[in-house]
């Protein structure tokens, strides 16, 4: 447990922090779930709409530095990889 006042307001900062990532990480996560269920729709519109929404959530995520910058860049190959497997 905190004792001084500078390690109790690391410790807000801390849990504010926390709670601000997850959010984010979540919207990632849910963004990524959408794509896939998007590209077995089959809808090339909807296919495109959701997967521009994740590549932008992603490329979001890594630039507040929740997520490395080359995990965003995998994030986005994989689901290329998953469009172009479904559309070949």
């Amino acid at each position: 447990m905190a004792n001084n006042k500078s390690a109790k307001k690391r410790n807000r900062q801390t849990v504010a922090r926390t709670a601000r990532n997850r959010s984010i990480k979540s919207r990632v996560k849910n963004a990524r779930k959408a794509a896939l269920a998007a590209i077995l729709t089959g809808d090339k519109a909807v296919i495109a709409a959701k997967v521009a929404i994740y590549a932008s959530t992603a490329d979001k995520a890594a630039n507040k530095n929740v997520i490395h910058k080359n995990a965003a860049s995998r994030f986005k190959a994989r689901i290329a990889a998953a469009l172009a497997k479904t559309t070949a």
